[in-house]
């Protein structure tokens, strides 16, 4: 395997231009989609070697439950600096289960409780509730997808400015934003060079609901307005994953990009411009991932396999 086994670990680095440049430069839609693959490609290919690396520290451990083969010079000399690499790596893999499992069980229970909270409400899309506290969100999953709003928030904005917000959380659930959410929030979970995606992924998701709600009701202006106003008012949603209209990204950022031109939805971008020299970078970083991967996995496979008595 030799540094290759390494090298997924750090190729999210390469991600990090795009990461900026994406959002900026890129439709929001594709930008979503393109941060969210790249980042759960990236963050499944560190992790698989995360726990190459781990059998051959728990193979040096007196007492571990693995064949006696596994722990033969031949086995430890496909790792560099093994001794030091597969002791680490014991504790990082214990601590990205644990953290995703974790994110996993409080996203789970935030729903739970969000739908909870509803029963006896009428079985209708939006589900208004009477709070004293301002704030708006998609909740998907249950019986329906819902969009779950307070009367204080929906008084604080003109007509017009609620047809954006239900447009807006409407283009979330149908896009299903939730999902690319919460993959780049474990992604990040497992390896922490992918925190940039996370963010960048957080804007281009509200990004693109506000195209779509612009498109629906038909003014740009009217959406930056109730971004805006909901934002001063607004708390946000319950959980990172779940996507409302003032609850992720620069709100100016967003207002300011309403009030321009729409953007241009071009599918790929040159490769002679710096977004597009990102986006490659991007992808080669991801490909030589997967690649280092799958290469150390099927090297170590053989390995063990030689290894083990039969």
């Amino acid at each position: 395997m030799g540094v290759f086994v390494f090298l997924p670990l750090v190729l999210p680095l390469t991600a990090w231009p795009v990461a900026r440049l994406a959002e900026q430069r890129l439709h929001p839609r594709t930008a979503t989609r393109l941060l969210t693959g790249v980042a759960a490609v990236m963050a499944a290919c560190s992790t698989v070697c995360l726990g190459l690396l781990m059998v051959v520290g728990t193979a040096q451990l007196p007492g571990n439950p693995l064949p006696d083969g596994w722990s033969d010079p031949e086995v430890r000399e496909a790792v560099p600096y093994d001794e030091i690499a597969g002791r680490v790596a014991i504790p990082a893999l214990c601590a990205v289960v644990l953290v995703c499992s974790r994110t996993l069980w409080r996203h789970g229970r935030v729903r739970r409780r969000a739908h909870r909270a509803l029963v006896g409400l009428p079985g209708t899309e939006v589900a208004v509730l009477s709070d004293a506290v301002p704030y708006a969100y998609a909740l998907p999953g249950g019986r329906r997808d819902r969009i779950v709003v307070t009367t204080e928030l929906l008084d604080s904005l003109e007509p017009a400015e609620r047809r954006a917000l239900f447009a807006h959380e409407r283009a979330h659930l149908a896009a299903r934003h939730h999902r690319h959410l919460l993959a780049v929030h474990l992604a990040a979970r497992a390896n922490p060079f992918l925190r940039p995606l996370r963010t960048a992924v957080a804007y281009t998701a509200e990004r693109w609901a506000d195209e779509d709600a612009a498109r629906v009701v038909g003014s740009r202006r009217t959406v930056a307005l109730a971004i805006g106003k909901a934002a001063l008012v607004s708390r946000g949603t319950p959980l990172a994953t779940l996507a409302g209209l003032a609850s992720a990204g620069p709100v100016p950022r967003r207002v300011a990009a309403l009030l321009g031109p729409a953007p241009v939805g071009r599918r790929w971008p040159s490769v002679f411009t710096a977004v597009g020299l990102a986006v490659w970078g991007a992808a080669a970083g991801t490909a030589v991932s997967a690649m280092s991967s799958a290469n150390s996995a099927v090297t170590m496979i053989f390995i063990l396999h030689a290894a083990t008595p039969l």
